[in-house]
């Protein structure tokens, strides 16, 4: 009987070279500076960990200097607590600076003599990577000259990677002369292309070149090999019989897919936008996710699984399983690795493992390392500075013992749904109806409050485009005024959460609406938190920046003590207080000054009217906000709700600023005539209620919304869908 399928889990670990800067991830995580992080590692069940022992940070400046003391101190403790090392050496790496991939002398032999001190030391390391991703790195770093040595031609392609193959082989050899049963795991990244017919021959070159790194570790380009020829014109054929004649073939071949693995090559441009425009010199042709076009869809993870079995015939670990994206599809993709992998051994494939990858985030992969880029959270969270357990920890620890599945993680993800489908569609099968998948009848939904409000109609949305089932309620559904209502309601959806998206807004009317006010915004809140409590459902509501006086003369955090100047701040900072009482799990989100271009009754939407209507527009110059982009505010609240937080939280898009300046922003960004624009003291605009003057919210628990330049694009971009739609007459 085959053992079980095991969990492994990995790091980012890149520590790559970009002219002459070093990226390292492992720093821009922090995990370099959290040696506690072993322990969450170890809470998450695993089997084995993919860890670096990283050639540049051990001997960066020479060869015979080393530096162990980071290396030593982790690998100590993961051996304490039963977890199985796989040893990675060079991780998207050319080496340290006195050598780069495309040193015939001195990479391989060097790497060599790093292989052989980490064997010496930590004799009790039997798995190791010494380099990952060969046939990636070699293109990233000399074919598309991305990484150093920035290289674009193929031959430097060909020696990059042949460099990387021979530094494997000996660094193998030098490994099992320590440890003589030493498992290799060789990772890639596995994908397939896919192609219009004038570019068939492309496509096919590029899925024979996929395997090169395999074939040529299992001594497989001989003669008798396609691409033997091609290399023997570079002049390699005296390498490739080297090789030929001392593979080093992999224990384990460790597939890395993404969802944007497989490719598709079309040579019609004005498809696609300018971004995925390339060619091979002869010819010019766009090269998008396979995913976006396809119909049907490529066979994705699961087809490179059987492709690699049908051609190699030895055990198999998926090594990599990450989808940087909401916190949803991110749980459904690595659920849906693991159910692939059980499936397939069911189909009599050795696979031995599924990797929860990334696990303290990545950096900087939207721009493929080249510059600063955004964080993507892995399964903890460390955007805040403080790591933070995500619902991807305890979705991890329950695959191995098949519990139960959060709600959100048993729909379909989008690539299983029309939603996938970016561009033109292209049929390269037998055509079909591109019908949404069905939902599990036993989903409980999410439950929101609010159907006649901004926030409420923006969570409905939210949810129908990320695939979480929800139910949305009006006050003759769900009155928070009436506890029995409340009772029906939670007793008939039977929901997984509650968004109270509901409430009092009127700033100015509530100094003579108090009661009403406070109904609203605290006894209400607090009464439906009760009942949700009592019924183990968690809670989210949302809290102002107005319960602050704006006297701190800085940003306020969550830890900052509300002092309110007005009724609607008073009775936010009241709700803030009660849920914090409470049983049960309640998530509340301060924010601040909504704009959205699905809602014309804000103040950025009232600005762009005003403007393109030639009308002047007056804005306060004396009161400082952060402006809240309402579909950023809605996923980052989402997935908070999912994780599960708990506590206060500020979300809001980090630009501090007044209303004047606001105004001027979004002119700017429609293209408006900022002249039109009055910055005016508070005092003229004719408030009722008294306002702070400087009110700008700030996070210390996480930055989980994208800029408020992000924002802004967003905002524009909503408009002129909004401004293009049909108008249907009355």
């Amino acid at each position: 009987m085959a053992p079980p399928l095991e969990l492994w889990g990995g790091l980012e670990c890149t520590l790559n070279r970009v002219g002459d800067r070093f990226g390292d991830q492992l720093t821009l995580s922090g995990h370099r500076d959290r040696p506690d992080d072993i322990g969450r590692i170890a809470s998450l069940g695993l089997s084995a960990v993919r860890y670096p022992v990283l050639w540049e940070q051990v001997s960066p400046d020479h060869p015979e200097q080393a530096d162990w003391a980071f290396p030593d101190a982790r690998l100590d403790a993961l051996r304490a607590r039963g977890l199985r090392v796989i040893a990675g050496l060079v991780h998207h790496g050319s080496g340290p600076a006195y050598t780069d991939l495309l040193d015939d002398q001195g990479f391989a032999t060097g790497l060599a003599r790093h292989a052989a001190r980490v064997a010496k030391r930590y004799p009790w390391i039997e798995d190791w990577t010494p380099v990952n991703e060969p046939l990636t790195t070699a293109r990233f770093a000399a074919l598309y000259g991305h990484w150093y040595p920035h290289r674009r031609d193929e031959r430097s392609f060909w020696r990059a990677l042949l460099n990387q193959i021979d530094g494997t082989r000996l660094a193998m050899v030098a490994i099992r002369r320590v440890i003589p049963h030493a498992r290799l795991i060789q990772t890639d990244d596995l994908g397939r292309s896919f192609a219009t017919p004038m570019l068939a021959d492309q496509a096919a070159f590029d899925n024979l070149r996929r395997w090169a790194s395999w074939d040529l570790l299992c001594g497989m380009v001989t003669r008798q090999h396609p691409l033997w020829a091609r290399l023997v014109d570079f002049g390699f054929a005296d390498r490739l019989s080297a090789i030929a004649d001392a593979p080093c073939p992999p224990d384990i071949i460790g597939i890395n897919h993404y969802l944007t693995s497989d490719r598709f090559l079309d040579e019609r441009l004005h498809r696609y936008p300018p971004e995925s425009h390339g060619g091979n010199g002869r010819q010019a042709y766009a090269d998008v996710a396979a995913i976006r076009v396809l119909d049907p869809p490529p066979p994705g993870i699961a087809g490179a699984v059987r492709e690699a079995w049908a051609r190699y015939r030895r055990p198999i670990a998926i090594t990599e399983v990450h989808n940087g994206c909401t916190r949803d599809e991110q749980l459904r993709w690595l659920a849906e690795g693991w159910d692939t992998a059980q499936a397939l051994r069911g189909e009599g494939i050795d696979l031995r493992a599924v990797t929860a990858w990334s696990l303290f985030g990545s950096c900087g992969w939207n721009t493929l390392l080249t510059a600063p880029g955004r964080y993507e959270p892995g399964v903890f969270d460390v955007s805040g500075g403080d790591v933070r357990e995500t619902a991807a920890a305890d979705l991890l620890c329950g695959l191995p013992i098949d519990a139960p599945r959060p709600p959100v993680a048993r729909t379909p993800g989008w690539w299983r749904r029309p939603i996938r489908l970016e561009h033109r569609v292209v049929h390269l099968g037998q055509p079909r109806p591109l019908a949404a998948p069905g939902t599990p009848d036993d989903v409980p939904p999410l439950l929101i409050c609010g159907a006649t409000g901004t926030l409420g109609r923006a969570f409905a949305r939210a949810c129908a485009a990320r695939n979480i089932p929800y139910v949305l309620t009006d006050r003759r559904q769900l009155d928070l005024s009436d506890p029995e209502s409340i009772v029906r309601a939670l007793d008939r959806h039977r929901p997984w959460a509650v968004v109270n998206a509901a409430g009092y807004v009127r700033v100015d009317a509530a100094e003579l609406e108090r009661a009403q006010c406070f109904e609203a915004n605290c006894e209400g809140p607090a009464r439906l938190a009760r009942a949700a409590a009592a019924r183990g459902i968690a809670t989210l509501n949302f809290s102002s920046d107005l319960v602050f006086d704006g006297a701190k003369g800085d940003a306020y955090v969550e830890r900052d003590a509300p002092v309110p100047l007005n009724a609607y701040g008073e009775s936010k900072a009241r709700m803030e207080a009660a849920l914090a009482g409470l049983a049960g799990r309640h998530l509340i989100v301060r924010t601040a000054a909504f704009f959205s271009p699905f809602d014309g009754h804000n103040f950025a939407a009232h600005a762009a009217h005003a403007l393109r209507s030639g009308q002047r527009f007056a804005a306060a110059e004396d009161q400082v906000m952060t402006p809240t982009f309402v579909p950023h505010l809605v996923d980052a609240a989402l997935d908070l709700l999912i994780d599960p937080a708990e506590g206060v939280w500020h979300l809001t898009n980090g630009a501090a600023m007044s209303w004047a300046e606001f105004a001027y922003a979004v002119a700017r960004a429609l293209g408006l005539d900022t002249g039109l624009i009055d910055a005016v003291p508070a005092a003229r605009l004719g408030f009722t209620a008294p306002r702070p003057p400087a009110v700008p919210l700030a996070s210390t628990r996480g930055a989980l919304m994208p800029s408020f330049d992000a924002a802004l694009s967003g905002f524009a971009a909503g408009l002129a869908v909004q401004n293009e739609a049909p108008r249907v007459a009355a």
